[in-house]
């Protein structure tokens, strides 16, 4: 059973989140008869990390890191080597099962869509750590949850705030923050 994960980078409230996202794996994993899940997820800070460890808690599970552009390049995006979140990165890269490395696209923007394209087209249920507003930017978590959802596919969202339009500042959804919606999880 594939899981495709997809959310914000920039999250508050990790301990409800991480509450959440263990109750959404718990139903996946009933829904799909016990089966411990495989986890796409591209690492990246947030939802993707956030995912990855609650799976790594679960005995049997997967993780199948997917790279959006080529791994020197996108690293950079966490920080200079040495840096903890750089850290994290490598040690949860280092903890995956296997390694998917896209093309290289024409823009870093293009790159996120295609990977977040790719766990999408791949995955039998989609874990959206998501606010329920659209898109922040190209390849957003609105974009990818609308394709997943054109696609006939489960979304199982776990509601978290994300970053106030245009800066670094978490937002928080209050009581809502880790709240699970199943929608088509039979």
């Amino acid at each position: 059973m594939k899981v495709g994960v997809t959310g914000h980078r920039i999250l508050m409230d990790i301990d409800k989140i991480t509450a959440g996202l263990n109750t959404a794996l718990q139903e996946i994993m009933v829904a799909f008869g016990g089966e411990p899940p495989t986890v796409l997820t591209s690492l990246a800070e947030g939802a993707d990390r956030l995912v990855a460890e609650a799976a790594l808690g679960i005995p049997g599970s997967r993780i199948v890191a997917v790279i959006p552009f080529e791994l020197a390049d996108y690293v950079t995006d966490f920080g200079a080597e040495g840096s903890e979140s750089r850290k994290e990165f490598d040690r949860l890269l280092d903890k995956a099962d296997e390694v998917v490395q896209l093309p290289d696209a024409p823009t870093r923007n293009e790159g996120y869509e295609s990977g977040g394209n790719y766990v999408v087209d791949n995955c039998d249920v989609l874990v959206a750590v998501w606010d329920g507003e659209g898109a922040q930017g190209q390849g957003g978590t609105g974009e990818i949850i609308e394709r997943a959802r054109s696609q006939g596919k489960p979304v199982v969202i776990v509601r978290a705030g994300n970053r106030k339009p245009g800066t670094s500042e978490p937002t928080t959804l209050g009581d809502e923050q880790g709240r699970v919606i199943l929608e088509g999880l039979k």
